[in-house]
């Protein structure tokens, strides 16, 4: 091992980081990365120097001597419900698939992963069997839990976080060792920001009291999916990108060297770095599970549940909650640092417009405050279409003979 409480890691489908973050915040180091996407690279080049990146997965013949932790945040676009759920056997997401090529050559003692929770359910939980079905093939206990980065930041962010193990590491007792309640939190608009998207509005909000929902990935081609967020003076914002980053734990401008239409996608994209840190803390210090938890595995084949393990034996289903702590924040207003751009007139209306036809149930008073965003967001461009309207006097230059006849 690297050290008394540090592993050395290759991290694969790497991203911008936040895993390797996290975990070096906990004192593990990372040997090597692997991720292919440009824009992603100019980052990990920029805030890991001294890391070899490898640019294709499909080309590592086998890991470094030295690897104790193997992490992947695996590309999750079959997977997530936004996109075409195609499955772990998909283009992209089946890319996991080399995980298990190169433990073939070299069982590693410990591997972290991360996707959406929406895969424990996707073809009726067939992608998590998939899953765990190859670690036990290959001699190795599970345990997965799905987290919520709310228990750390202003962001709502499920994902799940999937340990196995090689060697005497129980991994139930990393990822159940902990667990909190979040506090009792009253909040009122008049008080509180609130978070939502103003891209739905049919069928969903995505609300999100003092917080924001799930920061998504946006477009590949680099068009954002910023939430938006109603502050407690009546404005509705767009938040700027380094909060978007502060809401991921990274510092502010972490992604300042890619492209900027792209770094609401890298950051959409990534692991949230403090989910990533407690892992790697009882990772270095494990905790104990209380076997109490443990209940009996669903008999019919179906959705998979939230949280799970595998003792070397049985599977288990793990009754715990997505809060492993809660960490004290400023309110989400306090929280921003940036001035955010205020959502335009168009995507207001279109938002209104939507909510208004649709069956949701709105807190009292919201759709009123989204209404005066609206008339006051139409009186300030008033003023500015008039002056982009107004138009020079036209002149009318005299030639050079009706000069001279003058």
């Amino acid at each position: 091992m690297a050290g008394p409480n540090q592993m050395f890691i290759t991290a694969l489908f790497a991203g911008i980081g936040g895993m390797e973050l996290g975990l070096h915040q906990a004192g593990h180091r990372t040997i090597t990365t692997c991720e292919i996407w440009d824009p992603a690279v100019e980052v990990l080049a920029h805030r890991f120097p001294l890391v070899t990146n490898h640019l294709d997965v499909a080309a590592i013949s086998s890991l470094p001597a030295k690897t104790e932790l193997l992490t992947g945040g695996f590309p999750c676009q079959d997977l997530s419900q936004a996109g075409m759920t195609a499955g772990i056997d998909g283009r992209k997401s089946g890319l996991v698939g080399h995980v298990f090529r190169l433990l073939d050559q070299r069982p590693v003692p410990v591997v972290v992963l991360e996707n959406v929770s929406f895969m424990l359910q996707l073809d009726s939980g067939a992608a998590m069997n998939r899953l765990t079905n190859a670690f036990e093939d290959r001699g190795y206990r599970w345990a997965y839990r799905t987290v919520n980065s709310l228990a750390f930041l202003p962001q709502r962010r499920e994902r799940v976080f999937f340990v196995a193990s090689h060697c005497d590491l129980d991994p139930a007792s990393v990822l159940f060792a902990d667990e909190a309640a979040p506090p009792d939190h009253k909040t009122a608009l008049d008080t509180h920001a609130h978070g939502f998207y103003w891209t739905e509005g049919t069928r969903g909000l995505g609300w999100a009291p003092d917080a924001v929902p799930t920061l998504k990935n946006g477009s590949t081609v680099g068009i954002p999916s910023p939430p938006a967020i109603l502050m407690p003076d009546g404005r509705i914002i767009k938040p700027d990108i380094r909060d978007a980053e502060r809401l991921q734990g990274f510092d502010p401008d972490w992604t300042i060297s890619a492209p900027e239409r792209l770094r609401w996608s890298l950051i959409g994209n990534a692991v949230s770095v403090p989910v990533a840190n407690w892992l790697g803390n009882r990772l270095k210090k494990p905790g104990r599970h209380d076997v109490g938890r443990d209940m009996e595995w669903p008999s019919k084949h179906g959705s998979f549940p939230r949280a799970a393990r595998y003792d070397g034996t049985r599977r288990h289903a793990v009754e715990i909650s997505s809060f492993p702590t809660w960490k004290k924040r400023e309110p989400l207003n306090q929280f921003l640092r940036h001035e955010g751009t205020p959502l335009s007139v168009r995507a207001t209306a279109g938002f209104l417009s939507r909510a208004e036809a649709s069956n949701l149930r709105f807190v009292p008073g919201f759709l009123d405050r989204v209404r005066a965003h609206l008339e006051r967001m139409r009186r300030e461009e008033i003023p500015k279409v008039a002056v982009r309207n107004k138009r020079p006097p036209r002149r009318n230059p005299k030639s050079p003979a009706r000069i001279a006849a003058e």
